[in-house]
């Protein structure tokens, strides 16, 4: 089997997205799967991870040749929505372009299940959840004592350490963060990650005003650390992940915290029906919900413990090892099954 495992947009879209694309390759290799990172049709499979002009071009002409497509559902509307300058105004005609995009798909891969229902209201094409995973290998040694030293040292962090990881935008919810920091100057917040949507030089266009201001503006315990070049400072400096997101697919990050032990603090959204509040995570829907349970966490060692040991049990699942074999046999499935014979419309 020879595949195209194409990405438009690499080396500019980064955070989850391009990690879970770096995933799927890292499973290719584990396999010995031929393929190439062009949008080539010499192929048996078309697989793509973003629904760029360029991707539904290929697609469109991988379908008239009769090659199986297997589209990755990273994008939806709401998702796209409070990210950058312009987004929530593109959100709206994002849909449609969405829906006919995945419906030249043969097949789709959806991250979760609450994506999978939510693309089900884009098209009918048939879809498979598949997680986007997490390379354990990233964070191997995030237990080290001087690399917390270092992390704590570097940002001037007193533990315990509540922290999130991940871009700095709107829709991770920023202004909760923030918010709960100033209600709890007691302890110190600190966010790892870009403070812009794409990682690049055009932050002050890209970001928006409210965004900036909010960052701008955060209490003096809270810190925005911008891009750190080792991941796993995060995890090594953090106590306690505040993930206040208010909207996601899966939540890479999330998986990853997870599986350093570190107890999670999370936003009561469907896409994270299947953790269990008060077992492996904290669920929150209210500004003091979410002060109540960091603080508890905060000054309950054990608790953090419990939690936390109970996180990383939940994220066996979600190992590259798992989630690989589902990748492949699902490849097999599509290569060996008809091609998608409906006419794509639009």
């Amino acid at each position: 089997m020879r595949v195209s495992h194409y990405f438009e947009g690499e080396g500019v879209v980064t955070g989850g997205f391009a990690q879970s694309v770096n995933n799927q390759r890292a499973i290719l290799d584990e396999h010995d799967i031929d393929y190439t990172t062009d949008p080539s049709l010499d192929v048996d499979l078309l697989h793509l991870n973003n629904a760029g002009p360029r991707s539904l071009y290929y697609a469109k002409r991988a379908r008239r040749r009769g090659i199986p497509v297997l589209f990755h559902t990273h994008n939806t509307a709401a998702d796209f929505r409070d990210s950058f300058v312009f987004s929530n105004a593109l959100a709206k005609p994002l849909r449609p372009y969405l829906a006919y995009a995945y419906g030249l798909a043969d097949h789709l891969i959806c991250p979760s299940e609450h994506n999978q229902e939510v693309i089900a209201e884009y098209t009918d094409t048939p879809s498979t959840v598949i997680s986007n995973g997490f390379d354990h290998e990233r964070f191997a040694g995030w237990d080290d004592p001087a690399l917390r030293e270092e992390y704590l040292d570097r940002y001037d962090l007193e533990p315990p350490v509540v922290f999130m990881f991940g871009h700095v935008i709107k829709r991770k919810g920023l202004r909760t963060f923030v918010e709960t920091a100033r209600a709890l100057p007691e302890y110190d917040f600190a966010w790892f990650g870009y403070l812009n949507p794409t990682g690049g030089r055009l932050d002050r266009f890209l970001q928006p005003r409210e965004t900036r201001k909010l960052v701008e503006y955060s209490p003096e315990n809270c810190t925005f650390t911008g891009y750190i070049e080792d991941p796993r400072g995060a995890p090594a400096a953090g106590d306690v992940f505040f993930w206040p997101s208010k909207n996601e697919n899966e939540g890479m990050a999330l998986l990853e915290a997870m599986h350093c032990g570190k107890p999670p603090v999370i936003r009561d959204i469907p896409t994270y029906e299947w953790l269990d509040d008060g077992e492996d995570c904290r669920k929150c829907a209210t500004a003091t919900d979410f002060a109540d349970a960091i603080a508890r966490l905060c000054e309950d060692a054990d608790e953090r413990e419990r939690i936390g040991a109970n996180a990383a049990a939940t994220t066996e699942q979600f190992t590259l090892d798992a989630v690989g074999e589902q990748l492949i046999t699902l490849y097999d499935e599509v290569v060996s099954g008809p091609t998608n014979e409906r006419t794509p419309t639009g």
